[in-house]
């Protein structure tokens, strides 16, 4: 006995039978999605149950259970629901959650050093570079996702293009000049990542689309040829391999091919359709991806992990760590003992303290296998396919306002006789609806200025029928609020 003060419970036994009411709740929540609302908004009272001051004594585990059970756990973003659509929200998977609860038990900081957690890493990362067609040599290393990928991708490319040492001198002293490309429907995290990069948001040069909303590859060749005659740098190039607005391709391989006579560093934004390889009939339009410098994805979209998991792979192994290895003495790796496992993952990225992402990532792929999880991506895809031949088949009514080329359907409800502004505010409203009630959850954007209802497929548990059900209730209430339209 000591009177020294621990964490630990007094009363082990009480604890696991929490947790195992707690494994039996959480089962039961994701066997139970396809029958509740998509979505349901906290409560005040729910809110109201959260808000307090600063806890100073302990709270009953029990309690604290009995709060998450009630006001936490009804009210999430509804992504497990097989009639949530927006964003590029993955719906998770049981044996995910296992890996990430397993994950939390082991505590570990995989930010190096020699253990097991570190070579698991190792282990995804390898499948990934198979995956991805990158050699063997290259580096990576799992990210919260897409958008810190990014940041370390277009690090090692600012520091690799540079004319001198920017981790020592800076940016304005070591990278004047530098300027990227990436097309209007590129992902809003190059500007941010260039931001925090010092090379400002204005480097990022905006390169128009084609009418299928893919990067318009003459643009980009001009747009290159002029930067060079006003004296800037250009560095690199970004080819999406599945837009957010509309799930678009860019010709990878063109962008590759520009990138490499241009000496441009060639970078692919595939945090979700990375996956696309796995489905026949899209595994060409991905191929040119084994081509590239870098390239950034994401596991909790198409593959279904739970969140937050991403990567990062850069073809350079040696490039990618002079860009972040900068570790303190008492950092230092040793020949043996804990202070091993050679190379650390902290060399690799701005983080020392990294979670356990690759265990979560690790049970998905062994569980589902590669093929099993492909044949969601599969399905997704033609599910994207039947969606907008229904939406064709009730026109005039429902008009599709992108073509479907990979998993997302974009298209609005067409009030009749409405003015454009009248239209665009039906279908703000109609897609609040849906979510409001319950029924399903896409978003919604802008494209050539009207509003579309977004509806993108990254859901393992979406069904055709939801789909049909989709369908039914945009027509509903869109009738229901243009015949309110007409009597104002």
């Amino acid at each position: 006995m000591t009177d020294e003060p621990t964490l630990d419970p007094q009363d082990w036994s009480a604890l696991r039978a929490v947790f195992h009411e707690a494994v039996d709740d959480g089962i039961a929540y994701l066997a139970g999605a396809n029958d509740r609302p998509v979505w349901v908004p906290p409560p005040p009272e729910a809110i109201a149950r959260l808000t307090e001051p600063v806890p100073h004594g302990p709270t009953p585990i029990e309690d604290i259970y009995a709060t998450f059970r009630t006001s936490i756990l009804p009210y999430a973003v509804g992504n497990v629901n097989p009639s949530f659509f927006g964003w590029v929200h993955g719906a998770g998977n049981a044996q995910g959650v296992l890996g990430e609860m397993l994950a939390a038990f082991m505590n570990c900081n995989v930010g190096g050093r020699e253990h097991i957690a570190v070579h698991l890493e190792r282990q995804v990362i390898d499948w990934c570079k198979a995956l991805m067609g990158f050699p063997e040599t290259a580096s990576g290393i799992l990210t919260s996702g897409t958008s810190l990928g990014t940041l370390i991708a277009m690090t090692v490319a600012r520091d690799a293009r540079a004319d001198g040492d920017v981790a020592r001198d800076g940016v304005a002293a070591a990278a004047r000049g530098l300027v990227a490309y990436a097309s209007s429907e590129a992902h809003s995290c190059f500007a941010k990542a260039f931001d925090l990069l010092g090379l400002g948001r204005a480097a990022v040069r905006i390169v128009p689309v084609d009418a299928d909303r893919r990067i318009d590859c003459d643009a980009l060749e001009r747009m290159i040829a002029a930067d060079r005659a006003a004296g800037l740098k250009p560095f690199c190039a970004v080819a999406t391999a599945g837009t957010v607005n509309t799930g678009a391709i860019d010709d990878i391989a063109r962008v590759g091919a520009i990138c490499r006579r241009e000496d441009l560093w060639f970078h692919v934004d595939a945090a979700f359709g990375a996956f696309a390889g796995l489905v026949e009939e899209h595994r060409a339009e991905v191929a040119a991806m084994s081509g590239a410098d870098s390239m950034a994805f994401d596991f909790h979209k198409w593959l279904q992990v739970p969140y937050d998991a991403g990567c990062v792979l850069v073809r350079d192994a040696g490039a990618h760590r002079a860009a972040f290895a900068a570790r303190k003495e008492y950092l230092a790796g040793a020949e043996r003992g804990l202070a091993g496992g050679e190379p650390w993952f902290c060399d690799y990225g701005p983080e020392l303290s990294r979670s356990f992402r690759a265990l979560k990532v690790w049970f998905t792929i062994k569980s589902h296998g590669i093929d099993g999880l492909g044949a969601i991506v599969a399905k997704n895809c033609r599910q994207a396919r039947h969606l907008g031949e229904v939406v064709g088949r009730h026109a005039p009514r429902l008009e599709l306002l992108a073509p479907v080329s990979l998993n997302i359907v974009c298209f609005r409800y067409v009030p009749e006789g409405a003015s454009p502004e009248a239209a665009n505010t039906l279908n703000k409203e109609l897609v609040a609806d849906l979510q409001e009630q319950g029924i399903a959850a896409p978003s919604t954007t802008t494209l050539g200025g009207l509003t579309a209802i977004r509806v993108c497929l990254v859901n393992h548990r979406t069904r055709t029928l939801d789909l049909d059900r989709l369908i039914e209730a945009v027509l509903r209430i869109g009738r229901e609020r243009e015949g309110r339209l007409a009597g104002e």
